[in-house]
């Protein structure tokens, strides 16, 4: 059997148990994060969210791009959010290598090179900064209220960067 097997097993699990009935779209807290796909990071599990509470959007590093930027204000002016989670990690991937080198690799094997920007980063708290920067600079977004994080993967702690 499959990963993928077993997960939609799971999932028979889950809908035999389902008794949320119907949710609004709509977030309950009127938050939106932004969080790295890193599997070590359960956004929901670490700030306590339970379905219909927020939206989460996710991508590899947690990375505010156009796409990202698209998914949030379709969250802000069509269902409502008003405040937007940035949530970083220790230890990301992200910051282990050069977008060029990666393209490089890609370019060899396929002979066609990326359009689009890997977005690597040195260093995850600068990189919240920049991120927080972007969303302040988009005309699209009220980023009035943003706040951005590390999540500690050792420790399960958050913490902000300012």
């Amino acid at each position: 059997m499959s990963a993928t097997d077993d997960l939609v097993n799971n999932n028979a699990a889950y809908a035999a148990g389902f008794t949320k009935g119907r949710l609004p779209a709509p977030p309950a807290k009127g938050v939106a994060v932004l969080a790295c796909m890193d599997a070590r990071l359960d956004p929901a599990r670490a700030l306590g969210l339970e379905e219909g509470d927020a939206h989460v959007i996710r991508n590899a590093g947690g990375v505010v791009t156009d796409d990202a930027i698209r998914s949030l204000v379709i969250s802000q002016r069509l269902l409502g959010t008003t405040e937007i989670v940035l949530i970083h990690h220790t230890g990301c991937g992200m910051t282990t290598f050069k977008d060029d080198a990666v393209k490089d690799d890609i370019e060899a094997d396929t002979g066609i090179r990326p359009g689009f920007a890997l977005e690597a980063f040195a260093d995850a708290d600068a990189d919240v900064r920049q991120s927080i920067a972007r969303l302040k600079a988009s005309p699209f977004l009220n980023a009035g209220a943003v706040r951005g994080f590390v999540y500690q993967v050792e420790t399960g702690l958050l913490r902000e960067v300012y």
